[in-house]
């Protein structure tokens, strides 16, 4: 399947907007009005996160990793919507991996990918035992669950000639991940709308990168997508994760647009401002001054 990567340029700046999916409003049309709205209004925040990023190049194969969740089948969505906006030509193809969770549904991504006319991949790996048979009960799974995922997944990609390897993290993934990092890690760290992994063999893209989460939500709840819960680690209560996810939530109610700063902060860094010596020679500074 020939598709069309994009380069649609939008606003030049990360928007400072509390701005989501609006809700429907009363009269003929309503709903399908709002579907408009959403999708618009997510295409323009992934079409500018691709151009800003250089994320798809002409020639590209882009793997798009399907899980089954709202920000994947939105993922999966934006770049098929965008891709007949761009001019240049690339190729799409979803792949899910299935880690053989117990009754997890295999017949409905197939399904729903086989309607929409997309290239697929189905993947089972059995990963599900692996994590349940290393991780205690009482600890957090989703560490090793997706370093396995992650390892399949680049495997695939290599298999499959995938030159761009496209993952659903939305705005909130990379602002959670930062404050992840910096409150049990130590460190000032987030997850880069664009990676070059370890080995230099993979491209890893987040297109998603500037859209809310909310908006997210409430264009796969219009689109009606048949999602799959992950019941893996869903039922894990107290992950730091969702601690930081509450934390933000609060925040954005107490203080609409402070997510969307967030974003903004990581795309202007002062390292001169901050405290790392192996970015800054501080001990030699009035010299480099001088």
């Amino acid at each position: 399947m020939k598709t069309k990567a994009t380069a649609d340029h939008g606003l030049r700046e990360i928007p400072v907007t509390t701005e989501s999916a609006p809700n429907d409003q009363p009269g003929i049309g309503a709903t399908g009005a709002s579907l408009r709205k959403a999708e618009a209004y997510l295409r323009r925040l992934a079409g500018k996160a691709i151009a800003d990023y250089g994320m798809i190049r002409d020639g590209d194969r882009v793997m798009v990793c399907l899980s089954g969740g709202k920000d994947s089948y939105t993922l999966l969505d934006m770049l098929m919507t965008l891709a007949t906006r761009a001019p240049i030509d690339f190729e799409l193809i979803a792949v899910n991996l299935d880690q053989k969770q117990p009754e997890f549904p295999a017949d409905i991504l197939p399904d729903y990918l086989d309607r929409l006319g997309v290239n697929y991949r189905i993947v089972e790996e059995d990963t599900y035992s692996i994590v349940k048979r290393v991780v205690p009960e009482d600890k957090t799974m989703c560490g090793l669950c997706s370093r396995l995922r992650r390892g399949v997944l680049y495997r695939v990609a290599d298999e499959l000639g995938a030159s761009r390897i496209a993952l659903g993290h939305h705005r909130e993934d990379l602002i959670e991940t930062l404050f992840l990092n910096m409150f049990y890690g130590g460190r000032i760290k987030a997850m880069p709308p664009k990676l070059v992994s370890d080995d230099g063999g993979h491209v890893v893209i987040r297109p998603l990168a500037y859209c809310p989460e909310p908006a997210i939500a409430r264009y796969a709840e219009l689109k009606k997508f048949p999602i799959i819960p992950c019941n893996l680690c869903g039922s894990q209560e107290n992950l730091k994760r969702q601690q930081i996810k509450q934390m933000l939530a609060e925040w954005e109610q107490h203080d609409p647009g402070r997510s969307a700063r967030l974003l903004r902060s990581l795309c202007n860094v002062t390292p001169s401002h901050l405290a790392d010596t192996s970015l800054v020679d501080f001990a030699d500074l009035e010299a480099v001054r001088g």
